[in-house]
């Protein structure tokens, strides 16, 4: 590519099968960047997988994976290069089916225009609108709606110009009309022929405005990021050696040629935005030192400035404690910092999205464990209306209230994309569940503070001569859980052991009686009593909880809340057959009758502990039997 000219990155997307692929592909082919050798391997595939009837298949030339080629569509991201004697580009042919929602909101992650597909024959789609409001969320004001196959249409102007308005009241709603920046358009196209991609097609002589190439020319790229303030989150920190002519880091040279002083740190990372130059004032957050940059390094050389995305190494003037995932930036134009956001969630995940909650939040600043506060509200794809909800599902947009285990750094996504941008992960299965962008800080927690209590939890427990812990009795209503937990305290009790027995039916009438028994509703009861849990064992408590707490994340969020060992699940792994049998509330019978919905076991889910600390059946042992080996845990571990 020439360096002369500047660069674009934008996206294709669209629902399966508008021919996203066929475009870019062959809007490359005629902009003359396929090779001759290509364009072989080209008709040669066209021939073997092609759908085209003999002609060229563009759409092979972006679907590089088999199961891409034998099913016709796009799965994964597919990123390609190319350019013009006005510009370069970068495109990310994205997938259109809802199941790889994910896939686009990444690529859309990346991108400053969007060229979006819809099908000339079937209009606009409901993935077409999610890929819209995804795009708007994302940032990117550039948009161009192709309307492809219209040479399935006949070339009817009057079914264009339908599909055109539909696309401009959309963009409406979704509030990219209201921006002052950015372009929309909508081109009539067909990929698979070429129509209005680089020339002015002769068969619709009544459209007479840019071609798809000439709009991706003389749009400006999105400058959100680069106009952003300096910002530059540390990810390692290089040490010189001794010598004074080595610069090592875990182990191994690097960089060459500094000024040989005995010893001196530097501070490497990538600028995200923003520009940074030797002599710069700079501030280290979180802790709020200022300092200057007396040297930076690019690679092996010295250099007087960097740009955003430019990796570099900062030597910083004094002795600094500076970690991995703290910033670096401008004293009079920081990052905001706050542990409590207001933020849009993209939720990815097969499994619904739960208040309650908890999560790894993750940004160019570090990992930090997160919560999910409250679930504001849902975006309704018909009008892009905010629709009341107590969950997201896979594929759901929607507003959310995060809250962070401590105050981290952040710029707004509205203001800088690479600061304002995160994902959450799965604390189990370490599965990306969602992408998120931050609208605002929730200033409501800014004056709670935490008080410091002169006694501790272990002087309280010491008074009481006993180790505290919470021994937390999951299974199936009808196991034996409350007739466990009631034989476990009296033992116990007996013993001079200072306890608290927290049942679920119990529970109910006080702390929970505002809750249900809907998915969201459990989850919230189970960290209610968490947190009454861990508060009673801050006492000094034996705590004993007895709860069907059917979701194995929860349970495994309540262990989080206490110290290491301190939390001891016990699954009481009586069969359904047999509770069913016991079924001394008549509750069973009542939900297989349908009169009680949500009934865990028959109309609801139970997620059996993978790795209790014990696992108890009552169906052949007795109460007394069981409550032993607790015992025998208690006694092994030392709480007893």
């Amino acid at each position: 590519m020439s360096a002369s000219s500047d660069m674009l990155r934008f996206l294709a997307c669209g629902s399966v099968d508008d021919g996203k692929s066929t475009l870019i592909g062959h809007l490359i082919h005629l902009t003359g960047n396929l090779p001759d050798d290509q364009l072989q391997v080209l008709e040669a595939e066209s021939s073997r997988f092609g759908t085209t009837g003999g002609a060229l298949d563009y759409s092979l030339l972006l679907d590089g994976l088999m199961a891409e080629r034998e099913q016709g569509i796009t799965i994964d991201v597919a990123y390609r290069y190319f350019e013009t004697p006005r510009r370069k580009f970068i495109v990310a042919d994205t997938p259109g089916h809802e199941s790889y929602t994910r896939n686009m909101a990444t690529g859309a992650s990346h991108c400053s225009a969007a060229l979006i597909l819809v099908d000339a024959c079937q209009g606009v789609l409901s993935q077409t609108r999610r890929h819209v409001l995804i795009c708007a969320l994302m940032g990117i004001r550039n948009l161009l709606f192709a309307v492809n196959k219209m040479d399935q249409a006949d070339w009817d102007e009057a079914r264009f110009r339908r599909i055109e308005q539909e696309c401009h009241r959309m963009a409406g709603e979704a509030g990219l009309l209201a921006k002052s920046h950015g372009t929309l358009l909508a081109v009539p196209v067909s990929a698979l022929q070429g129509d209005n991609l680089a020339v002015l097609s002769s068969r619709m002589s009544w459209y007479g405005g840019a071609t798809v190439l000439e709009w991706l020319e003389s749009i400006a790229a999105d400058g959100a990021v680069a106009d952003a303030p300096f910002r530059l989150p540390v990810q390692y920190v290089l040490k010189g050696s001794s010598g004074g002519r080595n610069c090592q880091q875990d182990g191994k040279r690097w960089p060459a040629g500094h000024d040989g002083r005995a010893t001196w740190r530097s501070y490497a990372g990538s600028v995200v935005s923003g520009r940074v130059c030797a002599g710069d004032r700079v501030v280290i957050l979180p802790s709020g030192v200022e300092t200057t940059v007396e040297r930076l390094l690019i690679g092996d050389r010295e250099a007087d400035s960097a740009e955003m995305g430019t990796a570099v190494s900062l030597v910083l003037a004094g002795e600094h404690d500076i970690v991995r995932g703290d910033c670096l930036a401008p004293p009079a134009d920081r990052p905001e910092q706050a542990g409590l956001f207001k933020v849009r969630l993209v939720w990815m995940d097969q499994q619904p999205l739960y208040a309650g909650r908890r999560y790894l939040f993750r940004s160019v600043f570090g990992t930090i464990e997160a919560q999910i506060s409250r679930i504001r509200d849902r975006v309704g794809l018909d009008a892009y209306q905010l629709l009341a909800t107590d969950r997201l599902a896979q594929n759901d947009i929607g507003e959310v209230e995060l809250s962070l285990a401590r105050p981290f750094p952040f710029d707004p996504y509205s203001e800088n994309r690479a600061t304002g941008a995160f994902i959450l992960i799965d604390r189990i299965s370490n599965a990306t569940v969602a992408c998120g962008m931050i609208q605002h800080p929730l200033r409501r927690g800014s004056n709670v503070h935490w008080q410091r209590e002169e006694l501790t939890r272990e002087l309280r427990a010491e008074l009481k001569g006993q180790k505290p812990c919470a021994i937390w009795l999951t299974g199936l209503s009808g196991s034996g859980k409350s007739t466990l937990a009631n034989y476990l305290e009296g033992m116990l009790h007996d013993m001079g052991r200072h306890t608290m027995l927290l049942d679920g039916d119990n529970v109910r009438h006080g702390l929970t009686r505002d809750l249900g028994f809907t998915d969201a509703d459990r989850i919230e009861n189970i960290r209610r009593v968490g947190e009454v849990a861990k508060l009673m064992t801050d006492a000094g408590l034996i705590v004993i909880i007895a709860f069907i707490s059917p979701f194995r994340a929860d349970r495994d969020m309540v262990r989080t809340l206490l110290p290491d060992g301190e939390f001891i699940e016990v699954h009481v792994s009586t069969p359904l057959e047999v509770c069913e049998t016991r079924d001394p509330k008549g509750l069973y019978r009542k939900a297989r009758k349908g009169e009680i919905p949500n009934f865990t076991g028959v109309n609801a889910p139970y997620e059996e502990p993978l790795r209790p600390e014990l696992r108890l059946d009552t169906t052949s042992r007795s109460v007394k039997d069981c409550a032993a080996d607790i015992m025998s845990l208690l006694r092994q571990d030392g709480f007893i």
